[in-house]
C-alpha cells in the first residue's frame, strides 16, 4: 500500500500535507494522567476492539501495535513519520497504537487523552482528512461512550482541546516568508484568529527547512466545519503572501534565487558527509526550485519532504538497522541523499 508521504507531486505546491486530530476520552475511566495500569489496559482493549472487531469494516486495514514493546529506534521512527506524537513516547504507562496500512490514519491509545485519532493526507485534502477522522470517530462511538458535556462538548485532559476536540492543521513550506523575516509578523497576526504556527513535529518543536504547521488553537464554541473553514482561510492568505514574494524575487533578483537553488542541488547531489541541519536547509532551497519551475527535470527519486523525513536521526538509524555515531550518521545521510538525487528525467 502506497504511503501518503510518497506522493511525487508534493513538491509542486506550498501545502505539503493536511491533518485532522480528534481527542476523546472514555466516560467511565479517569483521564490518562490519573489512570492506573489496569485502567490503561482496559482502555486499550476496548478502543482497539472497536476498530479490530470482526464487525468493524475497517478491521482489515488497521494493524495493532503494543508501543511498550517497541525499541527506542522504532518509537523514534514512528515520530519521524508523524504516526505518533513526541509526547506519546515520553512516559512508560501502558500504550497502544492502531495504524492504517497506508499510514494515513493512526489512533494513539493512552496519550494525553485515552484516544487520539489522527488522519493525514498529502496536499490540500482537508475535507478528505476530516471525513476519515469523523467516520472513525463515529465507528468507535458505536461501542464506547465518550466523556461529553452538553454545554462544553467533548471533555479532554487539556482544557484547550475541550469542545470539538479537533485540531486541524496544514503543513506548509514557506521559504521566502521565513528568509525575509515576514513570517514572524504573520504568526502574531494569525493568533488573533485563533490560529498558531508550530514546528514540523507540532507543539514545542522547531521549524525545519522553512516548514511549519498552521493549526487552530480554539476548539470550544465552534463547529468542526467552522474550525476547518477558518484554518483554510488563514492558510490560503499565507500562501498568497508567499506567492507574491516569490514573483517579486524572481522578477528582481532571479540570478540570486537561481544561484541559491543550483548551489543547493550541486551540494546535495555530490556531498560525502552532511549534517541534518545543513541538509534540510539545502533541501528547502531545492524544493523552492521545483515550486518556481527553475528546476524542471532534475527531480529526485522521492519528493523532498519524504527525503527530509527519512534523514531524521530516528528513521535514518532505523532503516540502517542500528544506532550509529553522529559522524557515521552524517556519512550515511549524504549517501542516502546522493542516491535520491541520482539524475532522473521525468520529462521523457
Amino acid at each position: 500500500m502506497e504511503k501518503w508521504y510518497n506522493d511525487i507531486n508534493m513538491d509542486e505546491h506550498i501545502i505539503i500535507s493536511c491533518r485532522c486530530r480528534l481527542a476523546r476520552n472514555i466516560k467511565k475511566y479517569p483521564f490518562s494522567i490519573m489512570l492506573k495500569d489496569e485502567g490503561a489496559a482496559a482502555v486499550i482493549k476496548e478502543a482497539a476492539h472497536s476498530i479490530k472487531s470482526e464487525r468493524s469494516p475497517l478491521s482489515p486495514y488497521f494493524e495493532y501495535i503494543d508501543v511498550n514493546n517497541l525499541t527506542a529506534l522504532e518509537k523514534q521512527a514512528l515520530v519521524n513519520k508523524h504516526i505518533i506524537s513526541p509526547e506519546f513516547i515520553k512516559t512508560n504507562n501502558k500504550k497502544g497504537l492502531l495504524v492504517k496500512d497506508d499510514e494515513s490514519c493512526s489512533i494513539m491509545l493512552n496519550e494525553e487523552d485515552h484516544i487520539r485519532i489522527q488522519t493525514i493526507f498529502s496536499g490540500d485534502n482537508m475535507e478528505k482528512a476530516w471525513d476519515m477522522a469523523d467516520k472513525i470517530d463515529n465507528l468507535i462511538e458505536e461501542s464506547i461512550e465518550f466523556a461529553f458535556d452538553k454545554d462544553y462538548g467533548y471533555l479532554t485532559s487539556c482544557p484547550t482541546n475541550t469542545g470539538t476536540g479537533l485540531r486541524a492543521s496544514y503543513m506548509v513550506h514557506i521559504p521566502l516568508l521565513e528568509k525575509t523575516g515576514q513570517f514572524r509578523n504573520i504568526v502574531q497576526a494569525i493568533g488573533k484568529f485563533g490560529m498558531t504556527a508550530r514546528g514540523i513535529y507540532g507543539e514545542g518543536t522547531e521549524s525545519m527547512g522553512s516548514i511549519y504547521q498552521i493549526s487552530n488553537q480554539v476548539t470550544l464554541g465552534k463547529t468542526e466545519q467552522e474550525i476547518i473553514k477558518s484554518l483554510q482561510g488563514v492558510t490560503h492568505q499565507i500562501i498568497e503572501q508567499e506567492n507574491k514574494l516569490r514573483e517579486k524575487m524572481i522578477q528582481e533578483k532571479n540570478y540570486i534565487v537561481e544561484d541559491m537553488i543550483y548551489r543547493a542541488y550541486g551540494i546535495l547531489s555530490n556531498c560525502r558527509k552532511i549534517s541534518g541541519k545543513e541538509a534540510i536547509k539545502l533541501l528547502s532551497d531545492v524544493r523552492l526550485g521545483y515550486m518556481t519551475g527553475i528546476l524542471k527535470t532534475r527531480k529526485p527519486k522521492h519528493n523532498i519532504y519524504s527525503i527530509i523525513m527519512n534523514i531524521q536521526p530516528g528513521l535514518l538509524q532505523f532503516n540502517y538497522g542500528k544506532e550509529i555515531s553522529d559522524d557515521e550518521r552524517d556519512v550515511l545521510r549524504a549517501r542516502y541523499i546522493r542516491d535520491k538525487f541520482d539524475y532522473t528525467d521525468y520529462s521523457q
